[in-house]
């Protein structure tokens, strides 16, 4: 792909793929632009149509062209690669995608575009050096059309990664109250996971997810906590029971250990016909002797 270098007219270039741009980014663009100057020059591709005045698509630097419109230049500096119209907007979907800081709601909105235009989630991490896994789950959401976890990404309800977790549970409802309780505080971090797990485990056992409620009214935050808790006192008391169990059978062991040493048992084993002690209590008598 050829490169060549021009000083551009900026009314005569068309921003193909326009992003939202955070108010206090663009201001730290533009005043770097003034103090040092334009590091790196635009990329844009010559239209094959050009339209109302529009001579040029933009690939790469909406950040670069408006800072320089903002400071009321005629003309920036630009490569221009030749590229067909669908080349250079993948080349700018690709470019935003691949940004380290880029909002969730211009990932989707960029990933949808590449995806209806017919790229995998294998494709588009390629091109964009994202993971192979996590483009999936992405797709997976917008292919789902989960409107509800995706607006709350978009409004910073909840972390991107959360949403993706979230979509891995098939039930829609069980979905809506994990949301609910995330977005209000009750489950945070791991217990999330520990949660699914924990309703994935009750569903394959058949049990009710309500503890025990007998309407049906919708399953609400405070009852995927208190199933939470429910299950953290079972696993408590388990453990406990196994301590106890523990103890008694180091309490026996050892009294059995003592009485085998003492002969006047013996004795009286032998009295009664057992002299051989079971095979399964020998071998814990002399354990770790």
């Amino acid at each position: 792909m050829n490169k060549q270098l021009y000083d551009i007219e900026i009314s005569k270039i068309f921003i193909l793929n326009p992003r939202e741009r955070n108010k206090q980014i663009a201001g730290e663009i533009r005043k770097n632009i003034e103090d040092v100057g334009l590091k790196r020059p635009i990329t844009i591709t010559r239209k094959q149509f050009p339209q109302d005045g529009y001579e040029y698509d933009l690939v790469c630097g909406q950040g670069r062209l408006e800072a320089y419109i903002a400071n009321n230049q005629k003309t920036i500096p630009a490569i221009v690669v030749e590229a067909s119209e669908e080349d250079a907007l993948i080349m700018s979907l690709v470019e935003n995608i691949a940004r380290k800081n880029y909002q969730p709601f211009e990932l989707f909105k960029n990933v949808k575009k590449l995806h209806d235009y017919g790229y995998s989630a294998e494709e588009i991490a390629n091109k964009t050096g994202l993971g192979k896994e996590y483009m999936r789950q992405i797709i997976k959401l917008l292919d789902r059309g989960e409107e509800r976890l995706l607006n709350a990404v978009e409004n910073n309800k909840i972390p991107l990664n959360v949403a993706l977790q979230i979509v891995e549970t098939p039930d829609s409802e069980i979905q809506r109250v994990l949301q609910e309780a995330y977005e209000q505080g009750i489950i945070k971090g791991n217990k999330l996971n520990q949660i699914q797990k924990i309703i994935e485990v009750r569903k394959r056992s058949g049990k009710n997810f309500r503890s025990g409620s007998r309407t049906h009214k919708p399953l609400s935050p405070a009852d995927l906590n208190k199933i939470y808790e429910q299950e953290i006192n079972r696993k408590m008391l388990l453990i406990r029971k196994a301590d106890k169990v523990e103890s008694t059978l180091i309490f026996l062991t050892e009294s059995f250990r003592n009485l085998l040493n003492n002969q006047n048992f013996i004795n009286l084993l032998k009295a009664e016909n057992l002299e051989k002690v079971p095979q399964f209590i020998s071998e814990k008598v002399n354990q770790d002797v």
